[in-house]
């Protein structure tokens, strides 16, 4: 079974362009990058719902929550952390 890294950039790397998969580091902006513009936020939080049954609130769709394949498994971990 993958970790939830190896699901948040599998997910990535199936889902939007990225020109080389190897320098997709863990800290890169997916943003900045031009990998996820405002739609692709919305399918991430769709993948995050429903990949690991936790719900993304209003309040949480920020850069620093789903801005990296870093911040993304950080923020997961932290929801589910305090969802038990």
């Amino acid at each position: 079974m993958m970790d939830i890294k190896d699901q948040v950039r599998t997910f990535v790397l199936g889902n939007f362009y990225v020109a080389d998969a190897k320098t997709l580091a863990d800290d890169t902006s997916l943003i900045d990058q031009g990998i996820v513009d405002s739609t692709g936020v919305l399918e991430v939080i769709g993948f995050i719902e429903t990949t690991f049954g936790v719900t993304v609130a209003d309040e949480e769709m920020l850069p620093d929550n789903l801005d990296s394949i870093g911040q993304i498994t950080a923020f997961v971990q932290r929801k589910q952390t305090t969802a038990k």
